[in-house]
């Protein structure tokens, strides 16, 4: 079954395994979620679940989101989204989802919404060169440059890398594993860093990934020629040193 909830990133911290390894990992407050809505094939077209979270005051919504939630007769959420999951059959509206729907073990996908780091040249924005500090440079280190248009095409082409808004996009982080799980404080403990500022809205789901069982004595083993564990010709190097 998939699942997937609500969170707020609270922010990076570590953790020790059992053998006294380091972990880094980023704690979110997962939920608690309330189902807001359901669509079905025979009215939407498609089947999902409508989860709500964080609650605040009804002068902090618009009056569409207010008679929204009020015909769903739940609290006043701040944040919706949709998610198409497997089975919407076992959520009804007015359940509460919680952070141990996942795991420890579960690999996910965290979205969310990138820093923004304002108004950015293309040295910071993209990585690139900058021009000789020497020998009259002038004060054009840090410029773009030539765009390289000419008569033909005299003009930019789309998707050109230049200076500009720099972060505040969507961005998602796929197969991260989840350490832990507090049901009680309703927090998870995700591998890695996940997009977003402290306090931000991260979206939780079951990874789109597939994750490969290996089965058998042979599991592990390559069936390419070009790998170690596959080279059986006796003139190969790396089969004399076995």
């Amino acid at each position: 079954m998939k699942k997937a909830i609500i969170g707020k990133k609270v922010g990076m911290t570590q953790i020790f395994d059992e053998t006294g390894k380091v972990i880094p990992v980023t704690v979110i407050e997962a939920g608690p979620c309330t189902v807001v809505a359901k669509m079905t094939k025979e009215k939407e077209g498609y089947e999902a679940v409508q989860f709500g979270y964080e609650e605040v005051g009804e002068k902090k919504l618009s009056k569409p989101e207010a008679g929204h939630l009020k015909k769903a007769g739940v609290a006043n959420l701040k944040h919706l989204k949709e998610f198409r999951l497997e089975d919407t059959t076992k959520f009804e509206v007015g359940d509460t989802v919680k952070a141990d729907i996942f795991a420890e073990g579960d690999k996910v996908d965290v979205t969310g919404i990138s820093k923004g780091h304002g108004y950015a040249g293309v040295i910071k924005r993209f990585g690139q060169g900058r021009t000789p500090t020497s020998h009259g440079g002038g004060p054009v280190h840090r410029h773009a440059g030539s765009m390289g248009s000419s008569t033909d095409p005299s003009r930019i082409f789309p998707g050109k890398k230049q200076a500009g808004h720099m972060g505040v996009d969507q961005v998602t982080v796929q197969n991260l594993d989840i350490v832990k799980v507090d049901a009680e404080l309703n927090l998870i403990a995700i591998r890695g860093a996940v997009p977003g500022p402290k306090g931000s809205i991260v979206y939780i789901k079951n990874t789109v990934k597939t994750q490969p069982v290996k089965k058998g004595e042979a599991a592990g083993v390559s069936v390419n020629p070009q790998k170690q564990s596959a080279r059986v010709n006796p003139q190969k190097a790396s089969a004399r040193t076995k």
